[in-house]
């Protein structure tokens, strides 16, 4: 069994998303994997992914509801085969911690090493422009993400 973690800061949008986009891609294939997510701040320990990261799950048939924020821990640190970081900072802040695994999302999908943006910071008068933005391209790279596990090129 392959074992994934997506990371970003606070585990409420970015990284429940790409959790839950991957676990529909691989319950759709019947891969044996172990998916979760967390993130490097507290902020939001318990909680419930934002209503808008809901929203545009929910709009591609993916249920992300049922996910609690968590914090990253040392015992991820030998349990995870690949942790992916939603943006530079989150992969700096992992490799810090002590992770050596980890590999930046919008490095797949050919996306050229591109953060995965905080959907809260595209300036389009409709909130939820910003959050499909960033699920079409979690989407993308997941997909390549998990190919290239599949095939054995990672």
């Amino acid at each position: 069994m392959k074992k994934i973690l997506f990371v970003c800061l606070g585990n409420i949008c970015r990284s429940p998303l790409a959790h839950g986009v991957a676990e529909k891609i691989v319950d759709k294939k019947q891969l044996s994997y172990s998916i979760d997510s967390a993130g490097t701040s507290d902020w939001h320990v318990g909680e419930a992914p934002c209503d808008n990261s809901v929203i545009i799950a929910r709009k591609h048939h993916v249920n992300i509801s049922k996910q609690q924020s968590r914090t990253i821990c040392k015992n991820d640190i030998r349990y995870y085969d690949y942790v992916i970081a939603m943006d530079s900072q989150n992969k700096v802040d992992m490799e810090i911690f002590g992770f050596k695994n980890v590999h930046l999302l919008g490095h797949f999908g050919n996306f050229e090493d591109k953060d995965v943006p905080d959907p809260y910071f595209f300036t389009e008068n409709n909130v939820l422009y910003g959050f499909e933005k960033v699920y079409t391209m979690i989407e993308t790279c997941v997909k390549d993400f998990i190919q290239k596990v599949e095939n054995g090129s990672l």
